[in-house]
């Protein structure tokens, strides 16, 4: 008798939960980011007096997110390297070398969430960065600028963030002192994204 009210009150609390509406069912889906309509940009000093910016143009990866509670579970990103571009191919074949990035023997970056925490209409995921061959946490803040639908029939969502990082902890330490002083490049990199994702179907 006992497991017999058992499977009904089972019975009764999916009926309840089939009957909920949509949006009170958490809901996590896979966004995959969208690289035609998405930045990876950074900016370092150069020379003390200025910056100079650069990108990367081939990546792929996704978030995992509950677009009702605003909420993300997972966020994964692989970032090819040798895609690095300052504008400038002299440059871009030296931050490719082993001063810098040494592509040929660390091929990949590889962003992966460890944590998230929302604070108003902002975000900051704290995550595991692997660059150069070292594995460290780099935090990054920002917002989910909103959710859409295209022409197309897609469900688009925008997001925004900012980090920064020191070089030097990811062991690329190449630098050159200035006759007046200061050095050739910073060690700190502003990091900032503009990510387009489309929602898996």
């Amino acid at each position: 008798m006992r497991h017999r009210r058992s499977w009904i009150q089972g019975i009764a609390i999916a009926s309840l939960f089939a009957f909920l509406p949509l949006g009170a069912q958490a809901e996590t889906a896979r966004w995959e980011i969208d690289p035609d309509h998405s930045l990876i940009e950074f900016r370092v000093a150069h020379m003390v007096i200025s910056k100079t910016s650069g990108r990367f143009t081939d990546y792929r990866g996704f978030i995992e997110m509950d677009a009702d509670a605003k909420t993300f579970k997972a966020i994964e990103a692989t970032i090819k390297a040798e895609s690095i571009d300052t504008n400038h191919e002299k440059r871009d074949g030296h931050l490719r070398n082993a001063d810098f990035l040494d592509t040929k023997q660390f091929p990949t970056i590889i962003y992966t969430m460890k944590s998230a925490q929302k604070a108003g209409e902002s975000y900051t995921v704290v995550g595991l960065l692997t660059l150069h061959g070292v594995t460290k946490e780099v935090p990054l803040t920002g917002t989910l600028n909103g959710i859409t639908k295209d022409p197309w029939g897609n469900t688009r969502a925008g997001f925004t963030a900012d980090g920064k990082l020191n070089r030097k902890d990811f062991g690329m330490v190449w630098n050159k002192t200035l006759d007046t002083g200061g050095l050739v490049v910073g060690d700190e990199v502003q990091i900032h994204l503009d990510i387009e994702c489309i929602k898996a179907k």
